[in-house]
């Protein structure tokens, strides 16, 4: 017969799937749709995700949302800043370093966006798959593979996103710091627009968007020498 002890872990566990299962769906759903259904599933999602994030439980384990953490995590910013004033130089060398013509308006939106699903990754998800295995390596590297995924058809974002995906979570394990994966999030993000040519990740867009895309002119902003 089974404890009280076990029944609570038993139903912890079935809710904890449940969450995971249809956070996902909704995002998927989300991604694979536009226009007007598209924005208002989006805020519904975020609207699910909010709600499932202010049980008691789940503030509890909430993780990487003080400032303080940046003390022993700065280091994953200054990397990320080194990496791509590399990728700018090798651009600017190569010709490809461009302005792509729907970015500058967007850079504020798509560094909160980048905290964001930092926060959804790490703080929603990673913790709720450790709840359903003892081995942290195995939250870590299927927490990443969820988060590529959410990047198809776009195969360099997929690619990118896998890689990015496993980092941060083994990073905010050791750190628990949301703000430096944020930061280098979007500086990452933002080097891959400005130093690969739309054609090959279509103004970064995944889901429907990738399919539907529309190249327009970029502003070169270097000529190979």
């Amino acid at each position: 017969m089974l404890t009280t002890e076990q029944k609570a872990r038993g139903s912890l566990t079935i809710r904890t799937l449940l969450e995971l299962f249809v956070t996902y769906a909704l995002i998927l759903i989300t991604i694979w749709t536009s226009g007007r259904t598209q924005r208002v599933l989006f805020y519904t999602t975020g609207g699910w995700i909010l709600l499932n994030s202010l049980f008691p439980r789940q503030l509890r384990e909430l993780g990487g949302l003080k400032p303080s953490g940046l003390q022993r995590s700065w280091w994953i910013i200054a990397t990320a800043l080194a990496a791509g004033g590399l990728a700018v130089a090798i651009a600017a060398d190569l010709g490809t370093l461009q302005l792509p013509s729907r970015l500058p308006a967007r850079i504020p939106g798509y560094v909160v966006w980048s905290f964001m699903q930092q926060y959804i990754l790490q703080d929603y998800f990673l913790q709720r798959v450790r709840r359903l295995t003892a081995h942290t390596y195995l939250a870590v590297v299927t927490t990443g593979v969820l988060f590529s995924l959410a990047h198809l058809p776009n195969p360099l974002l997929t690619i990118a996103a896998l890689f990015w995906g496993i980092t941060s979570c083994a990073l905010f394990v050791r750190y628990r710091d949301i703000y430096s994966l944020g930061m280098t999030h979007a500086v990452l993000g933002l080097c891959v627009a400005f130093t690969v040519p739309d054609a090959m990740h279509h103004g970064m867009r995944v889901g429907s968007g990738y399919k539907t895309y529309h190249a327009r002119p970029a502003s070169h902003l270097t000529q190979p020498q």
